[in-house]
């Protein structure tokens, strides 16, 4: 791929992001894209086959970026996991944009009426939920996680759950401070005893 062509792919990318979020999947054409980036129709089919395509690769571009971010977060400590700092450092530099909230939601609905769409989003969610059970999978033995929560899986899916029903409700109170403080509560809640002091009396 061109330099050019790598240009005008990030172009219209970020140009179907403002579109998508201002007025939904669904709601959007190829022309209001172009319009948007400054390009041709011609431009848009040499980088895209459709709008089901652009959406796709807008929606895996910022799910790969919010893997990136917990990875990153995550890796940090040594093998004795630091759950509340981790906590702190994760929801810290993680991704709560409400327009990327806005067309992660219309993808959800996209991807609930299209099951090939859906098994792409699921290996996505899978691919978050991995690297959040490898790391703490690296610290067991060091760390103890709450009996409950089962194995390292199993609090994967539950971090992940909670990154979910707290975006939700950023959606409709638009209140990122208070987002992001309550992430913080219900991660370090979730994955000590619920004090925020590690339980090492747990095998």
């Amino acid at each position: 791929m061109t330099r050019r062509r790598v240009h005008t792919r990030a172009n219209l990318l970020e140009a179907a992001f403002s579109v998508f979020a201002a007025k939904g999947f669904g709601h959007v054409s190829i022309e209001e894209v172009c319009e948007a980036a400054g390009y041709s129709r011609g431009a848009f089919y040499s980088n895209f086959s459709s709008l089901d395509e652009l959406f796709f690769a807008l929606y895996r571009e910022r799910a790969e970026l919010i893997a990136e971010q917990v990875s990153g977060a995550l890796a940090l400590d040594g093998p004795d996991l630091d759950v509340p700092a981790a906590v702190d450092r994760v929801t810290d530099v993680l991704l709560l944009d409400r327009d990327w909230l806005l067309v992660k939601t219309d993808f959800l609905v996209h991807a609930a009426r299209d099951p090939e769409v859906a098994r792409s989003l699921l290996e996505h969610r899978a691919r978050l939920r991995r690297a959040i059970a490898e790391r703490l999978g690296r610290a067991r033995g060091h760390t103890a996680l709450p009996a409950v929560l089962g194995d390292t899986d199993g609090a994967a899916h539950a971090v992940v759950a909670a990154y979910d029903g707290v975006t939700t409700q950023l959606l409709l109170d638009r209140d990122l401070g208070h987002a992001r403080a309550w992430l913080k509560q219900l991660l370090t809640a979730l994955l000590t005893d619920g004090s925020g002091t590690l339980d090492h009396t747990k095998n």
